[in-house]
């Protein structure tokens, strides 16, 4: 069977795409591809289930301006078949006075981009808020919200299948020849055959696209974020979200207070390199993926520029009171015993040859193909509105 498009991939950005594509021409066929026998396994199935506002993206960026209009079509999803979620706010904090020049930024960073709510709020008044927050300032963001991401895919794989879409789990794909209708090889041999491919395969999506591309700048360099999970009995000291103030350098935001749309607190997290692609344990080892990485040069230049800041991650990887002290900044009542080990996630964090970390989301398309290189956050926050220009770019 030839179908109109076939998407690679079967976390939340795959599935909006193919949702939307679906949706927009009801009587083409689309199929997905997913290596993995459920859904969302990756990053979006360990994602922290925040929907963010907007604040932390530059003016302009494609970050910025999905991030808005995707808050609304995600909750409208949301509220149209019953998907639990809460916009509950967040506050940014700083909590010296070395950071308060940044938070300013953020602020009028925010009314760039358009929220509304904002408000920048003195350390007394933090604790009308969180009252076991220690700050100097903060700025209260009520845009901010929780939601499950695992439940938002479940139900856009039910909406894409009664539409007519298929999808496949357990299909991993190992070729891809361009031509005026592509073929997808998979494990098993099978020759899929399709008019348009979209590659949202995340951690492998250069991969993916080095079967089309002979010359990438770009590669995914694997980031382990771990989480500490907060003891029930100690669930008080946290009521919504809490954050330090990011620094500008890094696509991180640094260690963070989460409550999760399950009542659960996750406290972090860190960001190490992960010695696997797949790599959500510290014994995660995969010597084709550490080869891959050695190889290509901007690894070297990001270790080179970054290495300072990486020795410290790591420090706080293993170092359960170094963690605890980074917490401690933010809620100085926190201690190393209301703390239990928690997930971890994986981030797909693309690098150019240059060694810099690419920070906006990052797309190449040749003809009929069309390769999603860099979806960080808030890629699950805007990935409907995302996925309205993936089938825009698809159709043209």
């Amino acid at each position: 069977m030839l179908y109109d498009l076939a998407v690679i991939g079967g976390g939340i950005l795959g599935l909006t795409s193919a949702y939307e594509y679906c949706t927009r021409y009801p009587d083409r066929t689309v199929i997905v591809l997913e290596k993995e026998s459920t859904l969302a396994s990756h990053q979006t199935g360990h994602n922290s289930g925040v929907i963010h506002s907007g604040i932390y993206y530059k003016p302009g960026s494609q970050k910025a301006l999905t991030c808005t209009v995707g808050i609304k079509k995600l909750t409208d999803f949301a509220k149209r078949f019953n998907i639990p979620y809460e916009t509950c706010g967040k506050l940014i904090v700083a909590t010296d006075e070395s950071e308060l020049n940044r938070l300013d930024t953020l602020y009028k960073r925010g009314e760039e981009n358009g929220l509304t709510g904002l408000s920048l709020i003195d350390g007394f008044d933090i604790k009308n808020y969180e009252p076991h927050v220690q700050g100097i300032k903060a700025i209260h963001v009520p845009e901010t919200g929780i939601i499950d991401y695992g439940k938002v895919v479940e139900t856009l794989a039910k909406e894409f299948q009664a539409q007519g879409g298929e999808i496949l789990l357990n299909t991993e794909v190992l070729g891809l020849v361009q031509s005026q209708t592509n073929i997808i090889i998979t494990r098993d041999h099978i020759e899929i055959h399709a008019k348009s491919v979209l590659n949202c395969a995340g951690l492998f999506s250069d991969k993916i696209a080095s079967m089309t591309e002979t010359e990438l700048d770009i590669q995914i360099i694997p980031f382990r974020g771990e989480y500490y999970t907060v003891k029930e009995e100690k669930r008080h000291l946290v009521n919504n979200l809490i954050y330090p103030v990011p620094d500008p350098r890094f696509p991180f935001l640094g260690v963070h207070f989460t409550r999760r749309i399950t009542g659960e607190i996750e406290a972090g997290p860190n960001a190490v390199l992960a010695l696997a692609r797949e790599g959500y344990k510290k014994t995660d080892i995969v010597l084709k993926d550490i080869v891959d990485m050695a190889r290509f040069p901007g690894s070297w230049h990001m270790a080179k520029k970054y290495w300072f800041t990486g020795l410290g991650e790591q420090w706080r990887s293993f170092v359960k009171p170094a963690f605890v002290k980074a917490l401690q900044h933010l809620i100085p009542e926190i201690t190393s015993d209301d703390l239990i080990p928690g997930g971890s996630g994986v981030r797909a964090q693309a690098v150019m040859k240059n060694g810099q970390l690419v920070d906006d989301f990052f797309f190449i398309k040749k003809e009929n193909i069309l390769h999603v290189l860099n979806a960080p956050s808030p890629a699950a926050t805007a990935s409907f509105a995302i996925a309205e220009q993936i089938v825009n770019q698809i159709e043209n």
